[in-house]
């Protein structure tokens, strides 16, 4: 297994990490837990070391399928988890990174991950309600405590990032990231580089949609949150077919899927982009695997770029009221 480094932080990584919340959370009936902890080890086994899961999916129950599973490998592995939702009894479900919930959040998550130290301690969403700082702040504070080792940042804007660095050094910011979605590019990719910040895409793969396995008469069982995505109508799948089309068609020449190029993608835009895609099942898990043996030449990238920017993605990624809870 290939590794990586999230910037320059030194935090070294398999160069494609696993995403946690599918196996319970998001995406219809929960699967069989034995059979997830089963698929955890299974990538441990394939040299997978880098793990992403938060308080909220579940919300909890992920945590402790992640900790469950892992706990006897803890030196052999990076588990990364969120907190900044109010999920406090009687709480308003809404962003809370308030310093007094961010040192229960990290205490709790020590136990569901039978760890001694968060290895990666994010902000799931930024809480207009309590300045940068201050989380950054208390981040800090845990880390010269020894309760976590690294701090990052999930979907916020390069402003945020900056003011959040000056405090505490962001290891890694996470935010989605793929051919259908390219914001980051704009703003945050360059903050990245500058700072010398990881980037860990998630939803590398579209949520499922450029595995090519989803068009317009797919069905999405309940729970499944795509259902109520704008992306994800019938309408939308349909129109945005053509981009599963070029990644089928330079598959095709590569002798790879369409999720491997664009995976392959992925990891060709920068050396500290670790993207995590999730999956329930084994063979995906070895599918998504295959991408870090596909090379994408120069004029590879280029030819995706070109045909890439001819092609319009219909539908926004979030609901209106979702969509204010990212880039600030």
């Amino acid at each position: 297994m290939q590794t990586r480094k999230l910037g320059k932080s030194g935090l070294e990584v398999s160069a494609l990490g696993l995403g946690c919340m599918g196996m319970n959370h998001h995406r219809g009936p929960a699967p069989d837990r034995n059979a997830m902890i089963a698929l955890l080890l299974a990538a441990v086994a394939r040299g997978v070391t880098f793990f992403d899961t938060a308080e909220v999916y579940g919300p909890f129950t992920n945590e402790e399928l992640v900790g469950e599973a892992l706990a006897p490998l803890a030196k052999e592995v990076i588990i990364a988890t969120k907190f900044g939702f109010d999920l406090d009894p009687g709480g308003s479900g809404g962003p809370n990174s308030r310093p007094e919930r961010i040192r229960r959040v990290a205490e709790a998550s020590l136990k569901r991950l039978r760890v001694e130290a968060i290895d990666l301690f994010y902000q799931h969403r930024v809480d207009p309600a309590v300045p940068i700082e201050d989380v950054a702040g208390t981040v800090k504070d845990l880390i010269a405590e020894g309760k976590v080792k690294h701090f990052g940042l999930s979907e916020a804007g390069a402003s945020t990032i900056r003011r959040a660095h000056a405090v505490q050094p962001v290891t890694a910011l996470q935010s989605e990231y793929s051919l259908w979605w390219r914001e980051p590019e704009a703003e945050v990719l360059p903050t990245c580089e500058e700072l010398g910040i990881g980037f860990v895409p998630f939803s590398p793969l579209g949520r499922g949609f450029l595995t090519g396995k989803i068009d317009e008469t797919t069905v999405f069982g309940a729970n499944d949150n795509r259902s109520g995505l704008p992306r994800f109508t019938p309408e939308a799948r349909k129109a945005n077919q053509p981009v599963v089309q070029l990644l089928e068609e330079i598959g095709r020449a590569k002798g790879a899927t369409p999720a491997q190029i664009a995976l392959a993608w992925l990891l060709a835009q920068k050396p500290w982009i670790v993207p995590i895609p999730g999956t329930t099942k084994l063979a995906r898990l070895d599918e998504n695997l295959g991408a870090i043996d596909v090379a994408l030449s120069a004029e590879d990238i280029s030819a995706i770029e070109s045909a890439s920017a001819s092609l319009k993605i219909e539908g926004a990624r979030y609901p209106e009221t979702d969509q204010k809870l990212v880039g600030r």
